[in-house]
């Protein structure tokens, strides 16, 4: 069995093994990463050799650091990064580079149809129709996305987003509401096949999903880093917030994720706090402050056009993973239209939580 993880912010972890009478055998770990003394990665695969079959990453991690030699020094690797390539090797997971990836940027689109084309592009590559794929949308609308849990009235002044023309809809995926306009967000769905993140923990596999992007604002000059549990932030603010939902195959098959992200491209803070509720922070002057100070917008600290954050994010995606140009399908928006009609603009689904 053969497992691979690229530690957040760090190194390849390669890890092959085999199991026998439900123990681990010939355990092998490599990667290039750092790590010193040299006699300390042969107690690395001493640590795991004969571990049971279905010791948690937790306990695989302990025995890794308990094995360790004294002094030992690590870089770009943790033991914590080891266990998780092991279970990944037990769980048959995929690599990012077993695919195909498909690319779809299309024209601007209502709020409904977007949150209806990730349910319906996910249950698509849960199926095994469509190859994973990356999709960069384009508001047609100014809107507020509240997560699938939220309490709406909760979350969305109505007097407000009547006022500014903002549609409120909900989407599939948990987490906290997201206030978008056209031109000032840039917003990314990752619909992938659940063996991509076998082996993960639900908290890890958000990291996983956007270590790319980290590279990507890398070569923009952006050091930003994921703070769990769905955030992406620099030193001067956060810049983005993901999402996730899991979807079933067909017949209980495997399934897949729809992993999604807004990013701050530019941000109105006084129409935002006048559309979203923020609790009773926003009772203070202080409150409103943090709250306009919390998010910091990529044109400020690319100095970039958009379009070209875009475009080098995209590049970096496409260098690391291979990417292919591809489009949705004829019968794919038929079905997102119908969703948009029928769930994503109707009272019972985004009141469903009132």
């Amino acid at each position: 069995m053969h497992g691979e993880y690229k530690v957040p912010g760090g190194k390849l972890v390669v890890v092959d093994l085999d199991v026998e009478a439900g123990a681990l055998r010939g355990v092998r770990v490599a990667g290039d990463f750092f790590l010193e003394p040299d006699e300390a990665i042969a107690a690395v695969d001493a640590a795991l050799e004969g571990a049971p079959a279905d010791t948690d990453a937790a306990g695989l991690a302990a025995r890794v650091e308990a094995a360790l030699p004294e002094g030992t020094v690590m870089y770009g690797i943790t033991t914590e990064g080891i266990a998780v390539a092991v279970r990944r090797a037990l769980a048959h997971a995929t690599d990012w580079t077993d695919y195909d990836w498909q690319f779809i940027h299309e024209g601007p689109q209502s709020p409904e149809l977007h949150m209806a084309l990730d349910e319906v592009l996910t249950e698509e590559v849960a199926a095994g129709r469509r190859a994973p794929t990356l999709r960069v949308w384009e508001w047609g609308a100014p809107a507020v996305i509240i997560g699938s849990f939220q309490s709406l009235r909760n979350e969305v002044d109505p007097e407000g987003a009547a006022r500014h023309g903002v549609r409120v809809v909900r989407r599939i995926s948990g987490g906290g509401a997201m206030f978008v306009e056209a031109g000032n967000t840039i917003t990314y769905s990752l619909s992938v096949p659940a063996s991509l993140v076998s082996g993960l923990s639900f908290a890890d596999s958000y990291a996983y999903l956007d270590d790319w992007v980290l590279a990507a604002l890398g070569d923009m000059g952006i050091k930003a880093w994921y703070q769990p549990l769905n955030d992406i932030a620099t030193e001067v603010g956060k810049i983005a917030g993901a999402a996730q939902k899991r979807v079933t195959g067909p017949k209980g098959g495997p399934g897949a994720v729809l992993h999604h992200v807004t990013m701050s491209y530019d941000i109105d803070a006084d129409k935002m706090l006048d559309v979203l509720r923020i609790g009773k922070e926003k009772m203070s002057d202080k409150g409103t402050k943090s709250a306009k100070k919390r998010v910091d917008p990529l044109r400020r600290q690319t100095g970039l056009p958009r379009e070209a954050v875009i475009g080098r994010m995209v590049d970096s995606f496409r260098n690391r993973y291979g990417l292919t140009d591809g489009h949705v399908t004829a019968e794919e928006l038929a079905r997102a239209e119908e969703l948009a009609a029928t769930k994503y603009s109707g009272d019972e689904w985004t009141a469903r939580v009132p």
